[in-house]
């Protein structure tokens, strides 16, 4: 059975879904990609003890507050009020219930509101990671001020319901709802109802990649672009199906299985929560799929360091075999959301410029009328 929200926070003291292995080296195509990256390597301690702090509340709440005290923005970031107006919004959802959407745009947009310029205006959908269960519109400050701050984009953040009170598939009935209330009211929102953009981190790359099936397999149209951060591609109960029928390796989840900021043990915890007593589907596991043939064109970014690596090489590898445009950058030996923690190395900086430059590139195709 799943967690209960009524119960202490505990992660589970062995692996249940994979065998370890101590002698586990990654497969031959990805394994090398551990390998830590020597900066790192000295902030690793550290990094491991301030993640165990917020492991040790002992509730849901005190737990999922840890995980919203905001960090310092960067000397480069765009910066909230002066260069990106905010706002919220309460939207409803299918079973009656209301959830909150965060609406960020550059304040250089603000009067931009004719037809005309509505239908140059991209809508960035963000999807935050959180393992499902935690997390918030601030998880990703960062990102989301970058991609608000670009000329003719509108970043709508989704407050999806959080597992393990509202389990699968209630946080993708929120996105899959938020999306259909995006495109009903685009003139509202000065944006092109068929210009959407995905945007999610971790679990919530997850759920993009499960709403962009949805709405293939629905014939929902307007998304014409993915951008995938560190992306949970399956179950972990069900890895060997798409090692066995598409030959992935996926080795990642046993190799790095004590990675720092997300191992394994925290990964189950949240798969639990997420989809308890789980069965095989490709709208939770997006691996599972038959096909990726008629998604929409992928950006996606991979830790070296991290359980899901694996995973994500997989989902870059099914989206090219199935003819959809991918680009795909991995960061060698560095863990889960170091872009997020870690602001200050190299490789931080570079990851949010080449985000920078694909929706920049994605705007433009759009707007030109040519596929990116």
């Amino acid at each position: 059975m799943g967690v209960d929200p009524g119960k202490p926070i505990q992660l589970g003291a062995a692996l249940k879904y994979a065998a370890l292995d101590p002698d586990n080296k990654g497969g031959p195509s990805y394994g090398h990609y551990l390998e830590l990256d020597p900066v790192f390597a000295t902030l690793k301690d550290t990094a491991d003890a301030a993640v165990a702090g917020l492991w040790s509340n002992d509730n849901w709440d005190m737990f999922r507050a840890a995980w919203r005290v905001p960090g310092p923005l960067p000397a480069d970031c765009p910066q909230p009020v002066t260069d990106v107006s905010e706002s919220y919004q309460t939207i409803p959802m299918r079973d009656g219930a209301e959830i909150e959407i965060k609406i960020m745009t550059s304040t250089k947009n603000e009067n931009k509101n004719t037809s005309t310029e509505r239908q140059g205006n991209v809508c960035v959908l963000r999807m935050h990671g959180g393992g499902w269960a935690f997390g918030w519109h601030g998880s990703e400050a960062v990102e989301n001020l970058h991609a608000a701050n670009h000329p003719n984009v509108v970043l709508v953040s989704i407050d999806y319901r959080l597992a393990p009170e509202h389990r699968y598939p209630t946080p993708l009935n929120d996105c899959v709802d938020t999306l259909k209330w995006v495109k009903a009211n685009a003139a509202s929102l000065n944006i092109n109802a068929e210009k959407i953009v995905l945007l999610g981190d971790s679990s919530g790359s997850n759920l993009y990649l499960a709403l962009a099936l949805k709405a293939r397999d629905e014939n929902i149209s307007g998304i014409i672009a993915m951008m995938l951060d560190w992306p949970n591609g399956c179950h972990p109960m069900f890895h060997q199906k798409p090692r066995d029928e598409q030959g992935f390796e996926l080795e990642s989840f046993v190799q790095n299985h004590n990675a720092s900021v997300i191992d394994a043990n925290v990964l189950e915890f949240c798969w639990d929560a997420y989809v308890p007593d789980a069965q095989p589907d490709p709208y939770h596991s997006p691996l599972l799929a038959d096909s990726f043939k008629g998604l929409p064109p992928a950006f996606i970014q991979i830790a070296g360091y991290d359980p899901i690596r694996d995973e994500g090489l997989a989902i870059s590898e099914k989206l090219k075999k199935d003819g959809v445009a991918t680009e795909t950058h991995v960061y060698k030996g560095l863990p889960h959301c170091f872009s997020i923690l870690f602001g200050d190395l190299h490789q931080s900086k570079q990851f949010q410029e080449q985000q920078n430059t694909f929706l920049a590139k994605t705007v433009k195709a759009a707007n030109e009328g040519k596929p990116e």
